[in-house]
């Protein structure tokens, strides 16, 4: 049983998340080191509160391009410390996309950095 609650708990925490990352995006706020280590979370009552910690890296862009490295480094952060979970990173990438407004080309700037990256791994 409670393996069948883990995933879906897992998921909701993915949506908050990118709900407070949305939000600071939406602002132009960009965290500039996103790692499960800089999110905190904070019991509540009523519902799980994230906090995001450790803002020595940020700064404020308008730029999709800032956006996306940003989601970038999240993602590489959460799938090298939880492996297999891929899932709960799409479900990051959907809430994103639900809470903010500005979305579309923040996640284009996303696939343009991932095949950045694929490139520069193959080059060396």
């Amino acid at each position: 049983m409670e393996t069948e609650k883990t995933p879906q708990s897992l998921l909701g925490l993915a949506k908050r998340v990118e709900q407070v990352l949305a939000r600071m995006h939406d602002e132009d706020l960009i965290h500039g080191d996103l790692t499960t280590s800089n999110i905190l979370l904070k019991p509540s009552t009523e519902q799980l509160n994230i906090v995001l910690i450790d803002f020595g890296l940020s700064f404020i862009s308008a730029l999709p391009e800032d956006k996306g490295v940003d989601l970038y480094v999240l993602e590489k952060a959460f799938l090298s410390t939880h492996p297999n979970t891929e899932t709960v990173f799409e479900a990051f990438l959907k809430s994103y996309t639900t809470f903010s407004k500005k979305s579309r080309p923040v996640l284009k700037k996303l696939d343009d950095v991932r095949l950045r990256e694929r490139k520069r791994s193959m080059v060396g």
